[in-house]
């Protein structure tokens, strides 16, 4: 069965019961799987399925979204700045974008804004096999790095490079297809590649048998935040509800599946499609959990006024971010419960 077969069972059931909310169209802008009683949801996710959403999947499965009155429908996507955009011109009603892009897109003019950063240490990394011999930034240079032009860590990787005192021709950059990278990498054709290492790391292991060692931006001069909901400035002001609600149940899905890595990982096995296999799916999910960062957070998707602070004036010393303004020009945090918001 297939997610959007079973959000609409739930859906159904739900509204049978007469547990959920009334329901209010479709004024969010969102497609959706058919057949509820709530709110038609999409979410379109910041790329193809891999472990770092099994909480969504997760979160169907156990209701929590049907009991908050949405029906959703989740959505792949083809990197964070395509879903900024995709957000912007309501073609889904959220997204799960990396915050980066966000800033980028926001500075440009797109009315979009985050409504809870949950992946609080930025996963953007360089991959490469063990036996490269790479423990820290400066070992890169003479080296090929392979990056896709349009996704987070290629936008940033300049800015990773001068917070190291590095040049930009210190390292030559081979655009490629997001979809080659791994191939390309256990092939040789490129001795790193720009990636998440919570869901590329694991992938590679598991293709090649080889081990996978990484340098992420957050522990070498670049610690921004990471993945969150995005959503239309327009939603945010007419329908703040159904914005709560979403939030809430993505909350409690992300604090639930923390709980029950495997239980989470079957959940996505299950519903989605062209996932990886289910014990990657587990390693991806295990390696994401800290990035949410609960001992300080407290609750998944809560941030503070002085996290995207640091994360602007990062944007405006190493990636050219103009006429920056304060993180509310990005950041509308009273959703999750954000403080200075």
């Amino acid at each position: 069965m297939n997610a959007k077969r079973l959000c609409t069972g739930l859906a159904a059931a739900t509204l049978l019961l007469g547990a959920c909310a009334p329901g209010s169209g479709n004024d969010s802008g969102g497609g959706a799987a058919g057949g509820g009683g709530g709110d038609k949801v999409t979410l379109t996710l910041n790329w193809v399925p891999y472990g770092e959403h099994a909480p969504f999947y997760y979160g169907v499965q156990q209701g929590f979204y049907a009991d908050e009155g949405i029906d959703l429908d989740i959505k792949p996507g083809n990197g964070s700045g395509t879903v900024v955009k995709q957000v912007a011109q309501n073609q889904t009603t959220f997204g799960w974008a990396d915050t980066p892009p966000l800033l980028k897109g926001v500075s440009s003019g797109m009315p979009v804004k985050s409504v809870g950063v949950f992946l609080q240490k930025g996963p953007a990394s360089l991959e490469f096999l063990s036996d490269q011999n790479i423990t820290k930034p400066q070992d890169l240079k003479g080296k090929t790095v392979g990056g896709t032009p349009g996704d987070a860590m290629y936008a940033t990787f300049p800015a990773w490079l001068k917070a190291n005192g590095m040049a930009e021709g210190d390292v030559k950059v081979v655009n490629m297809d997001a979809a080659n990278k791994i191939a390309q990498l256990a092939e040789g054709q490129v001795d790193a590649i720009m990636g998440f290492f919570h869901d590329q790391g694991p992938t590679i292991e598991a293709r090649t048998g080889k081990k996978v060692d990484y340098l992420l931006y957050a522990d070498s001069g670049l610690n921004m935040l990471g993945t969150g909901i995005v959503v239309n400035d327009k939603t945010l002001a007419d329908n703040k509800d159904l914005v709560t609600r979403f939030v809430r149940a993505t909350q409690k899905s992300w604090a639930e599946a923390a709980k029950d890595i495997p239980a989470a990982a079957k959940a996505m096995a299950g519903l989605a499609e062209n996932e990886p296999p289910e014990d990657v799916l587990v390693k991806q999910l295990t390696l994401a959990q800290p990035l949410l960062q609960l001992d300080t957070a407290g609750q998944p998707g809560v941030n503070t006024a002085e996290q995207w602070t640091g994360t602007i004036d990062l944007m405006k010393q190493y990636a050219d971010l103009a006429d920056a303004g304060e993180p509310s020009t990005y950041w509308d945090g009273s959703h999750a419960g954000g403080s200075g918001s």
